[in-house]
């Protein structure tokens, strides 16, 4: 009795051959594969679909904490000014304007502070206070100042930012903020 060649049962893949001609064994995917590698013919398997999910609600509400939304930034002008009238404050100064000039073509400076005080002592003291305030925040001294012989107008110029601390009586003669009407101007602490 001759014993029968078993033939192998028949699989849903089929064998052709690649470019390079090499075997290809080609593995149908409504199927379980089963795929073994030798080393002279190469396995292909159809990768599934995956469908790629977003991250999850966890991970955005994550990122939203850790970027708020952007403050308006403070240039170095800004930055000045604030520490002027910071510096007006301490020693009581009263009826401070600041006059953003930033919007006028022919400026002279980005921001005119105007403030008054009611005695020489006081306007020494007010202007005093700017200088080391500006100091103390900055690190900046003053280009120029002027005034503190007489005590009646004291301007301290730091090019961008320019001060003027007056006298009560002095202010209302001089009126600057009239000169400078066309300009943004905000007031604080006015009695």
């Amino acid at each position: 009795m001759a014993k029968k060649k078993e033939t192998p049962k028949k699989t849903s893949a089929k064998t052709a051959r690649s470019s390079s001609g090499k075997a290809v064994k080609k593995i149908d995917t409504k199927k379980k594969p089963v795929a073994k590698a030798s080393s002279s013919k190469t396995v292909k398997v159809a990768a599934k679909k995956v469908s790629f999910k977003p991250a999850t609600k966890a991970v955005k509400k994550e990122t939203k904490k850790a970027s708020p939304k952007p403050k308006a930034i403070k240039d170095a002008n800004q930055l000045l000014a604030d520490a002027v009238v910071e510096g007006i404050l301490e020693k009581k100064g009263k009826n401070i304007s600041v006059l953003n000039l930033k919007n006028i073509h022919n400026r002279v400076c980005d921001y005119f502070i105007i403030c008054q005080a009611d005695s020489t002592t006081q306007v020494n003291a007010v202007a005093g206070s700017v200088e080391e305030i500006v100091k103390k925040r900055i690190g900046e001294n003053p280009y120029r100042a002027e005034g503190f012989e007489n005590s009646e107008w004291v301007l301290i110029d730091y090019v961008t930012v320019v001060v003027h601390v007056f006298q009560s009586e002095m202010r209302n003669f001089y009126n600057l903020e009239s000169l400078w009407a066309d300009a943004e101007i905000t007031e604080i602490a006015f009695d």
